[in-house]
């Protein structure tokens, strides 16, 4: 308790540090898979590639990433651009199933509706496709952003500042009410965002919350 009371500041920061890490990441993420996902989904023959390549990349342990990645974008192994990028590359893992099983949820006769209503497909994606998948794209965003998050942790151990640094310097200092700190804060950011989240889909996606009350 005598660490805590006297390291509010720290930890403050720590949380601004690990918000910077994990919300670009996040967004990122999700930005490129919905395109990608629209590939899967539209052009079948992709779709099996696609979703591999995404499990693939899960798979790369996260150490040897933050490593290897400055030698291919041309960063220090501490740079937060670093640190962001291999957030980004799980990110989009995660995110390209959900989004393709989103755009695989929409109705075929709303799609079908739209087309036969003169609508191109840009149209047809942002108008019909998109907040149709939403509610599936949220739930995979959920699932992104608290594993983003933890994992951002891990930057702590090559010296990127995040909540991760509470962990690595109350173990070599053997201090432990900064390591339970680091815990406990990255849980509450965790819950924080996701929580955030589903205010904003209930906001920007009132026809999902409908749908809830009658099932």
């Amino acid at each position: 308790m005598r660490w805590l009371s006297g390291n509010w500041t720290t930890i403050g920061a720590a949380v601004i540090d690990h918000l910077l890490l994990a919300l670009p990441a996040i967004i990122a993420a999700l930005v490129i898979a919905i395109p990608v996902a629209w590939l899967a989904h539209h052009f079948r023959w992709t779709r099996f590639t696609l979703v591999t390549l995404g499990s693939l990349l899960y798979a790369i342990p996260s150490l040897p990433l933050l490593v290897v990645l400055p030698l291919i974008i041309g960063t220090n192994v501490r740079d937060r651009l670093n640190v962001i990028v291999a957030l980004s590359v799980y990110g989009f893992a995660l995110m390209i199933r959900a989004a393709t099983d989103a755009l695989d949820a929409v109705p075929v006769s709303a799609t079908t509706a739209s087309t036969a209503m003169g609508f191109g497909w840009a149209r047809r994606f942002f108008t019909v496709e998109l907040p149709l998948s939403g509610p599936g794209l949220l739930a995979g965003l959920r699932v992104v952003s608290m594993s983003t998050i933890a994992l951002v942790s891990v930057s702590g151990i090559v010296g990127v500042n995040s909540l991760g640094m509470l962990f690595v310097d109350g173990f070599q200092r053997g201090i432990l009410a900064e390591v339970v700190a680091g815990i406990v804060a990255t849980v509450a950011v965790a819950l924080a965002v996701d929580f955030v989240l589903v205010i904003a889909g209930r906001l920007l996606m009132p026809w999902a919350r409908g749908e809830e009350v009658r099932s």
